[in-house]
């Protein structure tokens, strides 16, 4: 049987048989009472790679950001976040819901940017009308697009100025540290650092790109970790012998970031061999994630492609806005048989 190119995201990978033997092999505690070895590790790991005091291994990256907003904000508190980041439209309202923290969004420049005359002009008067505006909230990656450095550099340096914290939604922050450590001549670590750095806490999911099964960290000052394990637990706790799942994101740290950058260069070919099918717009990718628009008599057809796909093993999401990710369950001959299977609907 033909194995499936599952392109709906990189949430779909399985473990790779490295990390599969580590798993397996990690020694177990009980994290509630703090003695996870496998577990304290990672936490131990992703703080020092990033730079910072402390982590928190949680399930979810959702679940992270809604921790790290809580733990920045009280209630009748804001928070500044971008109208297509994530823990503002994919994450079901929960500051707002669980923290009565109000978000304060605002419209995303072409490049993935917040303005920043919009964030100084959304920052409110110590005033009783109004919320009290205590967190700017960035993302990087931000649908594959790669935050420019000096844009972070001068958003987080505003936000420190007028007093408030400053967080990351890095779900795919390796894939942003590797694009950028391309452009930079460095290393990917580094790079990360280097962004992480900029910011008062910084979520980081092991179970996108880096090809974990499941699990997040939230980065901060031991103050801040406080604050946040004690959300963890009203938002449902945490994990028992949670080093089985920490142990593949330990493994994932040390041998997945780097070919981070082969799931870049399958959505470059994925682009590329999309070019010149009339009425698709392909956006060039950043990192692992390529968009397609179908336009004119390409949109009419929108409804049967993914149907059409799936019949030939091609998985994908979207309806007039395709989009397609790379990671390390896809190979080159995969990415080619994608192309051939969407060209074939539209018999380009």
């Amino acid at each position: 049987m033909t194995k499936t190119v599952d392109l709906r995201s990189d949430t779909v990978t399985q473990p790779t048989a490295g990390m599969r033997e580590a798993m397996m092999a990690a020694p177990l505690g009980d994290d509630v009472f703090g003695d996870d070895p496998s577990v304290n590790a990672l936490q131990d790991k992703i703080a020092a790679l990033l730079g910072f005091e402390a982590a928190l291994y949680v399930p979810t990256g959702t679940q992270g950001n809604l921790c790290a907003i809580l733990s920045h904000c009280q209630r009748g508190d804001e928070y500044i976040v971008g109208q297509m980041q994530h823990c503002y439209r994919w994450e079901a309202g929960g500051g707002a819901v669980f923290g009565s923290v109000q978000p304060q969004p605002i419209a995303h420049q072409p490049d993935g940017t917040l303005a920043l005359a919009d964030i100084e002009a959304n920052i409110k008067p110590d005033d009783p009308h109004f919320a009290r505006t205590r967190l700017l909230a960035l993302e990087n990656t931000l649908g594959g697009q790669v935050i420019p450095m000096g844009y972070i550099e001068e958003a987080t340096a505003l936000a420190k100025r007028k007093g408030i914290a400053r967080h990351l939604d890095g779900a795919r922050l390796f894939n942003a540290a590797v694009a950028q450590a391309a452009q930079a001549r460095t290393d990917a670590r580094t790079e990360a650092r280097r962004i992480a750095q900029c910011f008062d806490s910084v979520s980081v999911c092991f179970s996108k790109g880096l090809g974990a099964p499941a699990g997040s960290a939230l980065c901060g000052s031991k103050e801040l970790i406080a604050r946040a394990r004690r959300v963890r637990k009203m938002a449902g706790g945490a994990m028992r012998q949670a080093g089985v799942l920490a142990a593949s994101a330990s493994y994932a740290l040390d041998h997945h970031v780097d070919r981070l950058a082969e799931d870049h260069a399958l959505a470059q070919r994925l682009a590329a061999g999309l070019e010149g099918i009339e009425g698709l717009q392909v956006e060039a990718p950043h990192t692992n994630i390529v968009f397609v628009d179908l336009t004119g008599a390409a949109r009419e057809r929108s409804a049967q492609l993914l149907d059409h796909l799936k019949a030939q093993g091609v998985l994908a999401t979207g309806l007039y806005r395709l989009r397609f990710v790379t990671h390390l369950d896809v190979d080159a001959a995969g990415v080619d048989r994608a192309v051939a299977a969407i060209r074939s609907c539209f018999h380009a």
